[in-house]
C-alpha cells in the first residue's frame, strides 16, 4: 500500500461527549487523523463506560465509540477548569459537544464566547430535539427520538412495534455531525472562517424516514408495519427453504423476470398480469408471496442462495451476531485489526470508509483519565498548578 497522509492530519478537535452521538462523531474524525481530546468527568467519565462490561472488563459501547481519543479529566464549574477547557480550545480546529440545552453557556463554552476571538472555530452542537422549539429541553434517548420521529410506527410487524436493534438515531446524528464537520473545514480552507453547526437527533430521524414520510404528505396514510417486507416493493421478505430461510428483494421488473424465469423456470409468470409489475405485485402480494415461497421451500439455503447470486436476483441471508463476527466478507477483505485498551488487545472492524493510498488507524481506546497530565501539561499546568484546579472534582454536564 502507498502510504499517504491521513485526511485530518494535523487538526485538533475537543470533544465534551458522553453516550452515542457524540463520541460517534469524534471517532470518526480521529479514523481520519484528527487528534481528539475527550473531556470527562472523573466519578465514571463518560457514562457509557458503565453500560456494560462485556469487552474483559470494558463496556462494548467505549470500546466501539471512543478509539483513537485522549481521555481529558476537567472540572468544568471550578475556575482552573474552566480555564484549561478554554485554553485547549483555543488550540483546537472543532470542539464538539453533546450536552443539554444551556450547559455549554453557563461554563462559558458556547460558540458566540469561544468564536469572539477565534472566529476560524468550528462549533458542533448535538442536541435532542434542536436549539430552539417546545421540545428543545426535553430528554432526549435514542428509544423516545425513534417514537417522536415516526421511525418505531413504521418498524416491527402488525401486531408489535419496535425500535431498531442498534441506536439508529444516535448513529445518524453523529454521522451528520462528522459530515458537517468536513464541509466546515473544507469552506474554512477557502475562507478562514469557520461555523457553528446545530444536528439535532429528531431531524435525523425524520430525514431518515424517507419515503413513509413522503408516503403520509402526498398519499395521506401511514406506512404500515411489515416486519422483513416493503411496503412498496414485491416480492420483498424472508422465504422458507428446504432447511431455512432466505431474503430476497426484487426491486424492478427485471430482477422478477430473472427469478422467475432464470431461477425458477417458470418464464410464463413475467408478464402474468398479476406480477408482471411491481405495482401489480404490491397489488397482488399475497398470492405474489405464495408463488415466490412455492418455489423456494424446494431449495437448500446455500443453493439458492448461489443460484440467485448466478441469475443477478438480490438476495442474502438472515446471519446472527456469530455469524457476522465470521463472516467471510470481513475475513476475506482482511478488515479485522487489534485495537489496544487498558485491558489488552482486543478486534475492531476498519472504518468504512476506505482510502487506497492510506489506512485510516484504529488508535487506542483511553483509560479514564489516561492523559490528563500530558494534556494539561501542554497548557502549562502542571503538579504545581493552583490549588483550586481539582480535577477529580468533575461536575455533571
Amino acid at each position: 500500500m502507498t502510504v499517504g497522509e491521513l485526511p485530518l492530519a494535523g487538526m485538533t478537535v475537543v470533544a465534551l461527549e458522553q453516550a452515542v452521538a457524540g463520541p460517534l462523531a469524534s471517532r470518526h474524525l480521529a479514523d481520519l487523523g484528527a487528534r481528539v481530546v475527550k473531556i470527562e468527568r472523573p466519578d465514571g467519565g463518560d457514562f457509557a463506560r458503565g453500560y456494560d462490561d462485556v469487552v474483559r472488563g470494558i463496556a462494548s459501547h467505549f470500546v466501539w465509540l471512543n478509539r483513537g481519543k485522549e481521555s481529558l479529566v476537567l472540572d468544568l464549574k471550578s475556575a482552573a477548569g474552566a480555564r484549561a477547557a478554554r485554553a485547549l480550545i483555543a488550540r483546537a480546529d472543532v470542539f464538539l459537544h453533546n450536552t443539554a440545552p444551556g450547559v455549554v453557556e453557563r461554563l462559558g463554552l458556547d460558540a458566540e464566547t469561544l468564536r469572539a476571538d477565534q472566529p476560524e472555530l468550528v462549533v458542533v452542537n448535538i442536541s435532542g430535539y434542536g436549539r430552539t422549539g417546545p421540545r428543545r429541553d426535553r430528554k432526549a434517548y435514542d428509544m423516545l427520538i425513534q417514537a417522536e420521529s415516526g421511525m418505531v410506527a413504521v418498524t416491527g410487524t402488525p401486531q408489535t412495534a419496535t425500535k431498531t436493534g442498534v441506536p439508529t438515531v444516535d448513529i445518524g446524528a453523529g454521522v451528520y455531525a462528522a459530515m458537517s464537520v468536513l464541509g466546515a473545514l473544507v469552506r474554512r480552507a477557502r475562507t478562514g472562517v469557520g461555523a457553528v453547526i446545530d444536528v439535532s437527533m429528531f431531524d435525523a430521524a425524520v430525514e431518515w424516514m424517507g419515503h413513509p414520510l413522503y408516503m403520509q404528505l402526498y398519499g395521506g396514510r401511514q406506512v404500515p408495519r411489515m416486519g422483513l417486507s416493503h411496503a412498496a416493493i414485491a416480492p420483498y421478505d424472508a422465504y422458507p427453504t428446504a432447511d431455512g430461510q432466505i431474503l430476497i428483494g426484487v426491486q424492478n421488473d427485471r430482477g422478477w423476470r430473472a427469478l422467475v424465469g432464470a431461477v425458477f423456470g417458470k418464464p410464463e409468470y413475467a408478464d402474468d398480469p398479476r406480477f408482471a409489475t411491481n405495482v401489480a405485485r404490491v397489488a397482488n402480494r399475497a398470492e405474489c408471496d405464495m408463488l415466490v415461497a412455492d418455489f423456494t421451500r424446494q431449495w437448500a439455503t446455500a443453493d439458492l442462495d448461489q443460484a440467485l447470486a448466478d441469475a443477478g436476483v438480490p438476495a442474502g441471508q438472515l446471519n446472527g451476531t456469530a455469524e457476522v463476527v465470521e463472516h467471510p466478507q470481513l475475513s476475506a477483505r482482511d478488515r479485522w485489526r487489534s485495537v489496544r485498551t487498558e485491558v489488552g488487545e482486543v478486534r475492531g472492524v476498519l472504518p468504512p470508509m476506505t482510502f487506497r493510498d492510506v489506512e485510516l488507524p484504529m488508535g487506542p481506546v483511553p483509560a479514564l483519565g489516561e492523559h490528563t497530565r500530558a494534556v494539561l501539561a501542554e497548557l502549562g499546568i502542571h503538579d504545581d498548578a493552583p490549588s483550586e484546579f481539582r480535577p477529580e472534582e468533575i461536575a455533571d454536564v
